[in-house]
């Protein structure tokens, strides 16, 4: 089990040649430090009174989907949120929140991101594969000068009250997404949890990033094989 910084990650070799030149990143824990979405929810119930109030007369029933599961709980808020809506405000929203973000700093592993941008000044095909909504890690990948960055994530679609989650981009999910854009090998990939377990397994090389000893041996059982790990920051 190899350990280290950054320099430690994988690197294009003549051994690797017949493998595929796809690297896929996880983006919240890898590139991003906590949960870029979790953090832009927090930020549209500061700012909307509506979406307060929806919160506090919905009460109820999203402590009541909490018991049972905290995804359905974490919908019905994101839902509210949401409420009423466009896309094209969803879009102007989320712009600017991202613009906000990316200026702060230490927000972003720059170990990760230098690491990112090592695999496309190689000519690696690079995909960010994140349970994050897609607008949102588009748009603040292109602000740091990202913009070419394949980004596959979690999906919003416009509804009757509002914007509404589409597709929960995490677990399995993520190798299924993939293989609906047509990729289905890769090279390198670098996850943070267990939640990356199927994008890894699949993998020529894993990469674990910032993972304890005991996550390490929790996703080396689930893939059946070692994995390097590298420490970020």
């Amino acid at each position: 089990m190899a350990t280290g910084d950054m320099t430690n990650a994988p690197e294009s070799s003549g051994a690797d040649a017949s493998a595929s030149r796809t690297v896929l990143f996880d983006f919240d824990g890898v590139l991003f430090h906590g949960d870029s979405f979790a953090m832009f929810m927090r930020h549209r119930y500061k700012q909307s009174l509506l979406s307060k109030i929806l919160a506090l007369l919905t009460m109820p029933w999203w402590l009541l989907c909490g018991v049972f599961s905290r995804w359905w709980a974490a919908r019905v808020l994101v839902h509210v949120a949401l409420f009423g809506m466009s896309q094209k405000r969803y879009q102007e929203t989320v712009d600017a929140f991202a613009d906000h973000i990316v200026r702060r700093p230490r927000q972003f592993y720059r170990d990760g991101l230098h690491a990112l941008r090592r695999h496309v000044a190689d000519g690696d095909e690079v995909f960010v594969v994140t349970g994050c909504e897609q607008m949102l890690a588009t748009r603040l990948l292109s602000q740091l000068g990202l913009p070419e960055v394949g980004v596959i994530g979690s999906q919003i679609k416009p509804g009757w009250s509002g914007m509404r989650v589409k597709v929960h981009n995490v677990g399995r999910r993520k190798v299924q997404s993939l293989a609906a854009k047509g990729v289905k090998t890769w090279r390198v990939a670098y996850g943070d949890s267990m939640l990356d377990a199927a994008m890894l397994k699949q993998a020529h090389e894993p990469v674990l990033v910032n993972g304890t000893p005991k996550l390490c041996k929790r996703v080396e059982k689930a893939l059946g094989r070692s994995v390097a790990r590298v420490a970020w920051y």
